[in-house]
């Protein structure tokens, strides 16, 4: 008598291994959406709008941060925040004691990750360090730039809009 057998492995069209590999890639986009959310997570932030409009290309910016103080912040962009430019960051804080000072450049129309900036203490009040906006996708970039302040009553801070223009 002839046994026949069926083939381990069928010759047709792997569709069971697409799909395992289609999920598995939906399963990790949806962690890292999930994780840069959680990264920008601001909830625990108390913050206060900017006191007037500023041009963050030419000149400090600066907020009150209701009647807890004060914060100031400088780009050292001569006259132009370029997309991956390094730039020089300044932040002055006055009324309130500040223990740790980050700058985030967040899109304000998209999603463009993850640009958050911890600042060095220098003297009292005076934090300084180094940042970087991502590469501009559009000719012109609308980003906001938030200070984030850590003090000894929570997280405070502010926000200061520009644009960024493709060069």
């Amino acid at each position: 008598m002839k046994m026949t057998s069926k083939p381990a492995h069928p010759a047709g069209f792997p569709a069971l291994r697409v799909l395992i590999l289609v999920t598995g890639l939906a399963l990790a986009a949806c962690a890292w959406y999930a994780f840069s959310h959680w990264l920008h997570r601001d909830s625990d932030v108390t913050w206060f709008p900017p006191t007037s409009s500023c041009n963050l290309h030419a000149e400090p910016c600066s907020a009150t941060l209701g009647d807890k103080g004060r914060i100031t912040l400088a780009v050292q962009a001569n006259g132009q925040i370029d997309a991956l430019e390094i730039l020089p960051l300044e932040v002055e804080v006055d009324g309130v004691t500040a223990t740790q000072v980050e700058v985030d450049f967040i899109g304000r129309d998209m999603d463009l990750g993850l640009h958050r900036f911890a600042l060095s203490a220098g003297a009292p009040g005076h934090f300084e360090g180094q940042g970087q906006v991502g590469i501009c996708t559009q000719n012109v970039m609308p980003w906001r730039a938030r200070v984030i302040l850590e003090t000894a009553e929570g997280k405070v801070g502010s926000w200061f809009d520009f644009d960024v223009i493709r060069s």
